[in-house]
């Protein structure tokens, strides 16, 4: 992800923050231009000299009403409004004081959350924002279509569910279905997630991870069916046509085979190509996003062994590149960095997967995907 900075001060800002550590600066993040803009509240003037004559205007906090218009220093003259969901989760989400929607680009797809009353609901609701958020952020960097539904019936929509109070009766799974993904608030606790990783044999479970894997099922049809890529896709995942039900039964009796690591980014990857796309797609936006993050970061790798292995220099925006090749090239090395970082903490390592060759080209045929849709959307967008 990229680093942003408090136009106000020029103090480096997070994705998460809300205010400038700095000087104090409310901060808000413009979707529709990626980019997190300090922002002044739109206020009686007469009142805002008022309390500098004073010296009270940075010791007073402003009531709602005063501070509820916002002018973001990244779009001057216009006027922005929280998400309506700031106070319920933190979403630091702008809408455009007009916009007769009072969600932002990313709340706005949400269908159902199970009763937010409850202080455990709310947590885990809380915690899935955060990581939806980056999701989003990936997203419309892509310039990926997300129609809500009340755009189209199938359009991509969220539910978070908590498990019935009941013991006997299903618990709530996370999972896909006709463009709305389901998560289970469980999956928010950090204590249950680890059990569950554990008792599946998972070398990663993330809140984030699962966001991008279900997020894969969502644009299987619109990259890949809607777009003519079907039987390309099967030459490289297999036939989906192939029960779903059934392998999903086989998966669990018998488990991947012995030699799913030559062909496969994760063992629950050979359980359908359905989820082979899944998988892999959520692998694409684990690299792209981490590349982007060390190119922010200025972090380079430059080996020091006798064999002069070549090195890792993110120079470009893995979002825009058209060419995968500098994707993977850097993402290799750089993992291969991280994880013998984290070794020597005595942790796990960051990136526990190995991408063989079939891997790759399947990361290849998505970037393809991703980028050729990306270009026709700059097209269109520049037509009208």
């Amino acid at each position: 992800m990229r680093l942003f900075k408090c136009q106000a001060c020029g103090q480096t800002v997070y994705f998460e923050n809300t205010r400038c550590v700095r000087c104090g600066s409310r901060l808000g993040y413009l979707s529709e231009i990626g980019l997190m803009s300090a922002l002044e509240p739109d206020v009686n003037p007469d009142l805002l000299a008022a309390l500098d004559e004073t010296g009270l205007r940075d010791a007073v906090a402003l009531p709602l009403d005063v501070e509820e218009v916002w002018l973001p220093y990244l779009r001057p003259g216009k006027r922005y409004r929280f998400c309506a969901n700031v106070s319920l989760v933190g979403c630091n989400w702008l809408v455009p004081f007009q916009d007769a929607e009072p969600h932002c680009a990313a709340c706005r797809h949400n269908r159902h959350v199970s009763d937010p009353g409850q202080d455990d609901n709310l947590a885990g609701w809380r915690q899935l924002e955060r990581a939806k958020r980056r999701l989003f952020y990936s997203l419309l960097r892509l310039r990926l279509p997300m129609p809500t539904r009340a755009e189209n019936p199938e359009g991509l929509a969220f539910d978070f569910l908590a498990d019935p109070p009941d013991p006997k009766l299903p618990r709530v799974i996370t999972g896909h279905a006709n463009g709305l993904i389901t998560i289970a608030l469980r999956e928010a606790d950090d204590v249950e997630r680890e059990k569950m990783r554990k008792s599946l044999g998972e070398p990663y479970r993330t809140l984030l991870g699962h966001f991008r894997h279900e997020s894969g099922h969502y644009f299987w049809d619109p990259l890949v069916c809607d777009s003519g890529q079907l039987e390309a896709c099967r030459a490289l995942f297999g036939d989906e046509r192939v029960n779903y039900g059934r392998s999903l039964k086989a998966y669990y009796i018998h488990g991947a085979p012995d030699d799913w690591r030559g062909r496969f980014v994760s063992a629950y990857a050979t359980m359908h190509p359905w989820e082979d796309f899944a998988e892999t797609w959520a692998h694409y936006l684990h690299l792209l996003d981490m590349l982007e993050t060390a190119g922010a970061h200025g972090v380079e790798v430059h080996p020091r062994d006798r064999g002069g292995t070549i090195g890792a220099v993110v120079n470009f925006d893995p979002y825009q590149t058209k060419d995968f090749d500098p994707v993977i090239g850097n993402w290799l090395p750089l993992s291969l960095a991280m994880n013998s970082l984290n070794r020597s903490m005595g942790q796990p390592d960051l990136y526990p997967f190995v991408l063989s060759g079939a891997v790759i080209r399947k990361l290849r045929f998505i970037h393809d995907l991703v980028q050729e849709h990306r270009a026709g959307a700059e097209g269109r967008r520049r037509l009208a």
